[in-house]
């Protein structure tokens, strides 16, 4: 069965935003040198290094995240999730929100019934689990656990 277009062109303005709002990391963590230490990467980026390890000799909930979007841009996949599982969680999520959104703007089709389940604030629950877990991940990794 065929879907009718169902969606404004203000809708498909919007989604076409929020392609390029999901584009932009993935394209400057193109232009990034991935660190081989899987972390320091946004150095490159002008941005001071984290306080976190220096001050209490462990990884914030964030490192190594940009590092894992510049490896997972390059598809070394297995190297980003090394990184940090977090970001990339996140990398897929970006990549996915380009395709999707890019879709409805082009396609003028709704993807609302596919997104509604989202929409809850069980989503906001698994996202802490999943920075949460990264962060163990990271710190492990840093203690030599998983060398």
């Amino acid at each position: 069965m065929r879907t009718a277009v169902n969606t404004t062109w203000t809708s498909r303005g919007i989604a076409a935003v929020i392609a390029l709002a999901c584009a932009a990391p993935l394209v400057v963590a193109c232009t990034l040198v991935p660190s081989a230490t899987g972390m320091d990467t946004h150095r490159q980026l002008g941005l001071p290094a984290c306080g976190w390890p220096m001050a209490f000799g462990v990884p914030c909930f964030s490192c190594g995240m940009t590092t894992s979007f510049a490896l997972a841009v390059r598809g070394r996949l297995l190297a980003a999730l090394y990184a940090q599982p977090a970001g990339f969680v996140l990398v897929c999520a970006a990549a996915l929100g380009v395709v999707v959104a890019a879709w409805v703007a082009i396609s003028g089709r709704s993807v609302h019934r596919l997104l509604q389940p989202l929409a809850t604030g069980r989503l906001a629950i698994v996202a802490c689990v999943v920075i949460l877990a990264g962060w163990g991940w990271k710190l492990a990794v840093m203690k030599g656990l998983f060398a």
